[in-house]
């Protein structure tokens, strides 16, 4: 029997600003920090040319510019995860048509925040699921976190059959904003990312839905220290080299076509592209790339102006999209998504 994507659902935080809005206050704060005119006016247009015109947040802008601890942003990010992925859950529950005892696996996913035991359990207590449910908590993986988790429940569900699977992602990359770090680094993830949850349920099912074919993951060798973060006393600190889109580019080729040429396809088979937008220069590189094949990554395009890049949940928010479409049986979908180690994770899809 297929493995099938059954439904998605996302939940945003309460807060939200546009673009537009936040300028003023990335201004105050650089000029708090004694950064002249030349550099602000720089980080304005890192801003403004982002490709993102709103971002969703656990914390009030005048929040995420008082100089907190740790300890508080990680309390702010424990308890903003546990209310959000509780609404997306029920949401893609109620989407499915399915009862929370229904769900025989759940995978939790994250990387922006510390919670020990993880999200799932508090989610068993709150909606009472089946006290036999199998846990994996996936953390550490980044933008490749959503994908990642559809490939482990991919395996988990073939070696399960009749089961079924509920991946919840949340991030709040606001929780690891650096005050103090006048870095470009720093600079490029403030204007990108944003904070957001999301399920996704895998199951059977006779309804036209998503089957998966196959999912992959391709590790860069020796390019460890391209993404990721280092722990510091105030935080988490954002590493992400500017070489990021050329050592993708310089692999494209072989990260996408021996994977779907095994699998007895080529890429002019796939009609949809599901792609994690990482951010502009990205979304650019590879909607370049597609350019000659008459395909497009649209969806990616909205979902990276209406909520930034909100790491490993992001494909997922791209992915609901999809599930809203009226896509017609036997068309195909290319998942992929790329994140720390450094490493690319992919998923063929397939409508039944």
């Amino acid at each position: 029997m297929s493995i099938k994507i059954l439904s998605t659902h996302k939940a945003l935080p309460r807060y939200s600003r546009s673009t537009q809005d936040i300028l003023p206050y990335i201004d105050l704060w650089l000029q708090a920090k004694g950064q002249d005119e030349r550099f602000r006016r720089k980080v304005e247009r890192i801003f403004r040319y982002a490709q993102v015109d709103r971002r969703y947040s656990i914390m009030d802008i005048e929040e995420v510019f008082q100089q907190t601890s740790f300890e508080e942003k990680n309390a702010r990010y424990a308890e903003e995860y546990t209310l959000l992925t509780q609404q997306a859950l029920e949401g893609a529950l109620k989407k499915a048509n399915l009862q929370p005892t229904d769900i025989d696996i759940i995978i939790s996913v994250s990387c922006t925040g510390i919670m020990i035991p993880s999200i799932d359990a508090y989610l068993i207590n709150a909606l009472r699921m089946r006290q036999d449910i199998m846990r994996l908590p996936v953390t550490e993986m980044g933008c490749a976190g959503g994908t990642s988790a559809l490939i482990y429940a991919y395996n988990l569900l073939q070696a399960n059959p009749g089961k079924r699977a509920a991946i919840v992602a949340f991030e709040s990359p606001t929780a690891t904003f650096q005050q103090d770090d006048m870095s470009m680094v720093n600079m490029v993830s403030a204007a990108i990312f944003g904070d957001g949850a999301v399920c996704t349920i895998l199951g059977p099912s006779e309804e036209l839905k998503p089957a998966i074919i196959a999912g992959e993951m391709y590790h860069f060798y020796d390019e460890i220290d391209m993404m990721g973060f280092k722990l510091r006393n105030t935080g988490l600190q954002m590493i992400l080299d500017k070489e990021v889109p050329n050592k993708i580019e310089r692999h494209f080729e072989a990260v996408l076509f021996p994977f779907i040429e095994k699998h007895g396809l080529s890429i002019e088979q796939i009609e949809h592209l599901i792609f994690h937008p990482g951010g502009k220069k990205i979304v650019q590189l590879v909607e370049s790339l597609f350019a000659d094949l008459d395909k497009n990554i649209a969806e990616t395009k909205e979902v990276l102006r209406l909520y930034g890049n909100m790491s490993s949940a992001t494909v997922l928010y791209v992915l609901e999209r999809y599930l809203e479409k009226p896509i017609a049986a036997g068309e195909k979908g290319l998942m992929l998504s790329f994140g720390p180690g450094f490493s690319a994770q992919r998923l063929l899809l397939n409508w039944e």
